[in-house]
């Protein structure tokens, strides 16, 4: 085997260890001696391919992130039925996350807890996500009648207006009780009801939805 393989097969070990440890532990309770002891990996080799801790985590995160979007952009969007389209979105992000659990985690604790020093970072990263809720987002206010002085990008304002207030609402359900499981639940049994919610508020009142 070539020296070029071993370390594609290394890093990629490596990469699916720490997979596995940050999304079953918060990024603080997440330990390096973790992922080397339990997969048979050496420290050294570890950071022969990763700054850090930050740095692995980091890579972690880039890899849900963008294999949500992957997931996400694969879902039939029917332009002729928008608000149905948007909601089924809405369900198979639910069904990316049941089936795969890890990323489920590593995308909820990046979202509502995530490390103070690394926000920066996990705000580019997540940049790829942020940018196709705007598209669909955009896509659902063109699709429907708006109320008199509300314009499509006001609209469109509103929605990531809102996400954030609701992930923040979690984010302080996390701080207070701590049950992050249970939050999470909490948080996608309530997702599309809230943008039901908005759909009301932004829409003409003739407009059937």
């Amino acid at each position: 085997m070539k020296q070029e393989e071993k370390t594609k097969i290394t890093y990629e070990k490596i990469l699916n260890a720490a997979i596995k440890e940050f999304g079953t532990n918060s990024y603080e309770n997440a330990s390096l001696n973790t992922i080397c002891s339990e997969n048979h990996i050496a420290k050294g080799l570890l950071y022969h391919n990763f700054k850090n801790k930050d740095d692995l985590y980091l890579q972690c995160v880039k890899i849900c992130f963008h294999a949500l979007v992957e997931y996400l952009h694969n879902v039939p969007f029917s332009e002729e039925n928008i608000t149905d389209s948007f909601k089924n979105l809405i369900q198979q992000r639910q069904l990316f996350f049941e089936q795969n659990p890890y990323y489920g985690n590593i995308f909820f604790y990046a979202s509502l807890l995530p490390p103070a020093h690394l926000q920066n970072e996990l705000l580019q990263i997540r940049h790829e996500f942020d940018e196709f809720c705007v598209v669909h987002y955009s896509k659902l206010v063109k699709s429907i009648k708006l109320k008199n002085g509300i314009t499509e990008e006001t609209a469109v304002q509103y929605f990531i207006l809102f996400q954030e207030m609701f992930n923040g609402y979690f984010q302080k359900k996390l701080q207070e009780h701590g049950n992050f499981h249970s939050v999470i639940q909490h948080h996608e049994m309530n997702l599309s009801q809230m943008f039901d919610i908005i759909l009301y508020g932004i829409a003409s009142e003739t407009e059937a939805l």
